[in-house]
């Protein structure tokens, strides 16, 4: 796979691209689920049937994605995980909570697997970054070839850590609303929230990771300097 990434055409990501990844979240992520959830309570089906039928959105969403991107994600893959432990918890206990609660699990393998990447070469959030702006797109090409700089690399791993414990957070505010809400506050807490630590993660990343990267090319170039006036001090004695 790594030695055939450099021949792989670089994947669009235009507007078109981005304003159909939005549609997809808001009609298979969040409407979809939501409405399908409130009309079939509404025609007398139980809270776990509900909420197993309306989980096909999602199922639905990640599978589109892939045959239009034409491949499977790591998120994609833990997301639909979680989907069927949830389907099968929903199924075998009846418990419309218990439901709930494993559908948590895609963002807490997530926060894990961000923590336990600062052990690699490479943070998990920086590969999604690179993989995101795309490796062979000029922002891509910036921020891989910004990765030299021990300033950038510190400044993503501490990136990594938020992304993290952030989620950690998120899983636990989850389940403090699963255990104290109706169920679909929580079903609607639950489609809502992820995003919303997304989307205030992101924002905080691009910032801070801008700005490192900014810090991180002027020490280079004050080093480069350093250099040019040494040698060139060192060429007139």
């Amino acid at each position: 796979m790594a030695g055939t990434r450099s021949q792989r055409p670089a994947r669009p990501y235009g507007p078109l691209t981005r304003a159909r990844q939005i549609a997809m979240i808001l009609v298979f992520d969040l409407g979809g689920p939501l409405l399908a959830y409130t009309l079939l309570r509404s025609n007398g089906l139980s809270t776990v049937a509900a909420l197993i039928i309306s989980g096909v959105f999602p199922a639905l969403g990640i599978v589109i994605g892939a045959l239009v991107d034409r491949r499977l994600d790591i998120i994609g893959v833990v997301v639909l995980a979680g989907l069927v432990v949830g389907t099968v918890a929903g199924l075998v206990s009846n418990n419309a909570r218990l439901y709930l609660v494993e559908g948590a699990v895609p963002s807490l393998v997530f926060a894990l697997a961000c923590l336990v990447s600062l052990r690699s070469a490479k943070p998990l959030i920086y590969r999604f970054a690179v993989e995101l702006l795309g490796p062979e797109t000029p922002k891509g090409r910036e921020v891989v070839g910004a990765w030299q700089y021990p300033g950038f690399r510190r400044a993503f791993r501490v990136i990594t850590v938020a992304w993290g414990i952030a989620y950690l957070f998120e899983v636990a505010a989850r389940l403090v609303v699963v255990e104290t809400t109706s169920t679909g506050i929580a079903l609607l807490f639950s489609k809502v929230i992820p995003y919303m630590f997304a989307f205030a993660l992101s924002l905080w990343t691009l910032g801070y990771g801008e700005r490192e990267k900014r810090k991180a090319e002027r020490l280079a170039a004050a080093e480069h300097s350093g250099a040019q006036a040494a040698v060139a001090a060192d060429a007139e004695r």
